[in-house]
């Protein structure tokens, strides 16, 4: 199924560029020869013998680097991901690795290994074998996100998120409360965009299963993810912060903490119709959660006082989706005696928009 290459034909080409090489023309660079399994073999086993083995996992990261058909090829080749996870698995603990004398040397190659084992883009099967029967794997990248430098933390949670969006729901809904720690923390120390990224990817995939909104409000999401909003953040971000709140605010301990946070309800309410439409669906949900379910007379005059009723007022007069104008109108409705005599709301307003 591969082509044969013409290596005649390459050095004509070539020689024709460089006699034509002040008309502009570049030489076109030699290909290098295809990577095959005895390679890959080769340097897997070179990767055992100490002295060897970070030049050859380098060596392999590089290959992988270079196209999609070496990631395949490292992948299909027998035995290499679960060598370079047995690497990642050796003293996933620092205690552990203080203890030992070749501890430095121990953490390099691991951390060498789990940048492979990421950029290699594994295929769900081979996640699957990664992950173990009871998530072996899944318990080793918590210890890293618990103990290791920013960098293997970083691939821990980009490795983390496909297992997790693969994994079986009787998996998610057992979660240990540890996972939710630890994916707070890497948005709290905001490691890197690609991290946070995909530690807000996970948040939204795991909370709807079973009990997990409550660990991870417990875990302090909802407080690090109203201080992230705070910031001045990329569209795609910010809409992910606030479907993560929205579905932390479907229970009442996620209400509580968005209503503790002095700029909850105030930076929730700014970000509708100033982000993008998704942004504002979910800005509007969590408003109307809180409405609904958590509406105390101070809470209702917090939502006068931060302008969140200006801005659900003018929602229903500006363009914007449906979803949106109804849960606004729902909300409005919900209060409009506590609201209507408000300076904030003109008089013919209940009369036009809410009738």
């Amino acid at each position: 199924m591969e082509l044969t290459p013409n290596h005649t034909l390459r050095r004509l080409i070539q020689a024709w560029c460089t006699l034509n090489a002040s008309y502009g023309i570049e030489r076109i660079p030699t290909p290098k020869p295809l990577v095959d399994k005895v390679q890959i073999m080769k340097l897997i086993s070179n990767a055992m013998i100490p002295h060897l083995q970070m030049r050859s996992l380098r060596r392999l990261k590089s290959i992988a680097a270079e196209s999609e058909r070496n990631k395949r090829c490292i992948e299909s080749t027998s035995g290499a991901i679960e060598f370079l996870a047995s690497l990642v698995k050796q003293n996933c603990s620092t205690k552990e690795m203080d203890s030992n004398g070749d501890g430095v040397e121990i953490t390099m190659a691991r951390d060498e290994a789990l940048g492979l084992l990421h950029n290699l883009q594994i295929s769900e099967a081979g996640l699957k074998t990664l992950m173990g029967k009871n998530g072996e794997f899944i318990d080793c990248l918590l210890r890293i996100l618990n103990h290791g430098s920013y960098q293997a933390r970083a691939y821990a949670v980009l490795l983390l998120k496909p297992m997790l969006e693969m994994a079986d729901p009787v998996y998610l809904i057992s979660l240990k409360a540890e996972i939710f720690v630890e994916i707070v923390n890497v948005l709290r120390d905001q490691i890197s965009q690609h991290a946070s990224k995909a530690a807000l990817q996970i948040l939204i995939e795991i909370c709807p299963w079973g009990r997990n909104r409550i660990k991870a409000v417990d875990a302090g999401a909802v407080t690090v993810l109203i201080e992230l909003l705070l910031e001045k953040l990329e569209k795609r971000v910010s809409e992910m912060i606030l479907v993560a709140l929205d579905q932390l605010c479907g229970c009442a301990e996620g209400r509580a903490d968005l209503l503790k946070h002095c700029a909850g309800i105030a930076i929730v309410s700014k970000k509708i119709l100033r982000v993008s439409q998704i942004a504002s669906e979910r800005a509007v949900r969590i408003l109307y959660s809180v409405s609904k379910f958590s509406a105390t007379s101070s809470v209702l005059q917090e939502m006068l006082q931060v302008g969140v009723v200006s801005k659900l007022s003018l929602v229903l007069q500006v363009e914007c989706t449906l979803k949106t104008k109804e849960k606004a109108k729902e909300i409005l409705k919900l209060h409009s005696r506590v609201w209507k005599n408000s300076s904030c709301i003109p008089p013919f307003f209940f009369s036009s928009y809410l009738s």
